[in-house]
């Protein structure tokens, strides 16, 4: 869907696309993008992902934080993946910043991410989740190929790509 180069700069993993840098967030990047946060529930969640990602060194990138910048540099959202499954599946969770929302980056960003993860051995399925309510999330999702599983969870309607 979108033209995007992945980097492999001093051990970072990056993925570029025409307007945005995507990259892992290291532990120190990690820790200071939480002391950040004012919200208490992504506090919590940045938490969460913070502690995957030190139970499962080995697979840093499955549970860190990815950053969503644009090529300037300026911070417009981020996603993480929630580990990834024996089974070949994986999670992912997405979110841009309320002044950078319908210019497309969502959709950039994610095709981004899905493309680098389904590339990866043993990777066969990614999932998402949104809110019932959440129409635009749920535009993103079906613009980078996800289909409705039928499935309704805790957080709502899951929807899934395959290879």
């Amino acid at each position: 869907m979108f033209d995007i180069s992945f980097l492999n700069k001093n051990g970072k993993l990056i993925l570029e696309t025409q307007r945005l840098i995507l990259h892992v967030a290291s532990r120190g990047e990690i820790v200071g993008f939480i002391e950040t946060q004012t919200d208490a529930e992504l506090t919590t969640a940045y938490n969460e992902m913070l502690q995957g990602s030190l139970a499962h060194p080995e697979q840093w990138e499955w549970y860190a934080i990815w950053m969503i910048e644009l090529k300037n540099g300026t911070h417009v959202g981020d996603l993480s993946f929630k580990g990834l499954h024996p089974d070949g599946r994986a999670e992912i969770g997405y979110g841009i910043s309320e002044g950078y929302r319908l210019k497309g980056y969502a959709t950039e960003a994610l095709s981004a991410a899905v493309q680098w993860a389904l590339g990866q051995p043993g990777v066969v399925r990614v999932e998402a989740e949104t809110e019932p309510d959440n129409a635009a999330s749920q535009r993103v999702l079906e613009k980078c190929g996800f289909v409705p599983s039928g499935v309704l969870r805790e957080e709502g309607p899951r929807f899934y790509v395959t290879r």
